[in-house]
């Protein structure tokens, strides 16, 4: 009979109470059952111990890359705007002469312009400005209107609005008009 079954000879043991019966049952080699048993039982909190830890670390581990995402998107715009900084500069310098001729406000105009350019260009703000002639992609082109024109059908025509990547993704797409087909 095993010590599971229920038979009212025997008591009921526990599932925890069965290995030290066992060892009581097996008579003389009970010192060498112990010692298995002792083993066995430290082996199983050592293992639960470095279970524990392991448990732990991965949990800090994700604590702490949530904390880094966190903090990703929180700053994220921070090296944008301070790029950005020198064409407001520019630009209040601008308002603040007072007595400007139209070749210093057309100046000054082209040089915040240039900073402007210079400050997408190293976040990575790419323009989307097809010249004539190039193949409709819709991807990077949206279509305003056919137009007959003397090129070859689904062909940019003129571009009317410029679009814009930032690396490979599409922030705006350039407005363009395209050739008709004959």
């Amino acid at each position: 009979m095993s010590v599971h079954d229920n038979n009212p000879q025997e008591p009921y043991l526990s599932p925890a109470d069965a290995p030290a019966a066992a060892a009581a049952a097996a008579g003389p080699g009970n010192a060498s059952l112990e010692q298995q048993l002792a083993e066995l039982q430290l082996k199983h909190t050592e293992a639960s111990d470095a279970y524990l830890r392991a448990k732990a670390e991965v949990e800090n581990t994700r604590r702490r890359a949530e904390e880094e995402v966190a903090k990703a998107r929180k700053f994220a715009v921070e090296s944008f705007a301070e790029s950005l900084l020198p064409v407001r500069d520019s630009l209040e310098a601008a308002l603040g002469i007072a007595n400007a001729t139209p070749e210093q406000l057309l100046e000054g105009t082209h040089a915040t312009l240039r900073l402007l350019g210079q400050a997408l260009e190293r976040n990575r703000v790419l323009e989307v400005n097809p010249p004539a002639g190039t193949k409709f992609d819709p991807h990077q082109h949206q279509a305003i209107s056919m137009v007959p024109a003397d090129q070859e059908a689904n062909t940019i025509v003129a571009v009317l609005q410029k679009g814009y990547l930032i690396a490979d993704r599409v922030l705006r797409p350039a407005l363009v008009t395209v050739a008709a087909p004959k």
